[in-house]
């Protein structure tokens, strides 16, 4: 008689992403299409309002210079709010998590699964801003397709994070500290629709501590091909604030299902 063989560890992560695939795609029509018209009523609302007024930046029109910021926004926030709201609900409501622990997946397999899921939403969220933008002519350089890259990783850095901040959440209500106190002020002080060097120094130093900023980098160069030294920085620090949260995140949410 042969021998059931567990499922590996591949195996184990890709069943956890592809559930919340399966789950995401139910609704496919409503979770789909607001990705593309959110990057085009922000330009329209913003770039072109303000773009009259401000001119050019850094030797770019102001719209273009907008456009190539707000790839980077949409993947934070669908990672925060899956791996918040999203998670919470798993964890606390429907108890999804007791279900799939009492089979063969460890806590580990599910966070990892839901990180690189967040990752998926993030690159796929990341893709429909730069179609947009692209489309209207705004953003020309082949390298741009990087950029849903950058995505990836940016909604895995806000997807730990945010499961870390998950960790602590004993009320579904207090997650509006984390919106409200954190991901606004990183939304605005990331370089997005004004650049940094226009803030005081402290003010501008402070803000490098921001996840979000890192990623920006990222896709400006991408976008502009402008390439610099200093992005090696910014690649170190998303992948090592991706293992050190994710690690301490996935510790803290073992003791709260286990317990």
């Amino acid at each position: 008689m042969n021998e059931i063989s567990p499922p590996s560890f591949s195996q184990r992560i890709y069943s956890i992403w592809y559930r919340h695939i399966l789950v995401y795609v139910k609704n496919i029509f409503s979770n789909g299409i607001p990705p593309f018209l959110e990057p085009l009523l922000f330009l329209l609302g913003v770039g072109l309002g303000l773009g009259n007024f401000v001119g050019e930046i850094n030797n770019v029109s102001y719209v273009t210079y907008l456009a190539a910021g707000i790839i980077a926004p949409p993947a934070m926030f669908t990672a925060a709010y899956e791996c918040t709201f999203g998670t919470f609900i798993r964890l606390e409501f429907d108890k999804v998590y007791d279900g799939m622990v009492s089979a063969s997946m460890t806590v580990e397999d599910l966070f990892i699964g839901e990180i690189l899921f967040a990752g998926t939403k993030g690159l796929f969220f990341s893709f429909a801003v730069l179609s947009v933008i692209s489309i209207f002519g705004l953003i020309e350089s082949p390298m741009a397709v990087f950029c849903i890259i950058v995505g990836f990783f940016t909604a895995m850095m806000f997807a730990v994070l945010s499961l870390l901040v998950t960790s602590f959440v004993n009320n579904i209500n207090h997650f509006n500290f984390y919106f409200t106190g954190f991901i606004t002020p990183v939304f605005f002080l990331s370089g997005i629709v004004f650049p940094l060097n226009t803030l005081p120094k402290f003010l501008e130093l402070f803000a490098q501590i921001f996840p979000l900023i890192h990623s920006v980098n990222l896709m400006r160069a991408f976008c502009f091909n402008q390439f610099e030294l200093s992005l090696i920085g910014d690649i170190f620090y998303i992948i090592t604030f991706i293992l050190i949260i994710g690690f301490l995140a996935i510790k803290r949410l073992r003791h709260k299902i286990i317990t």
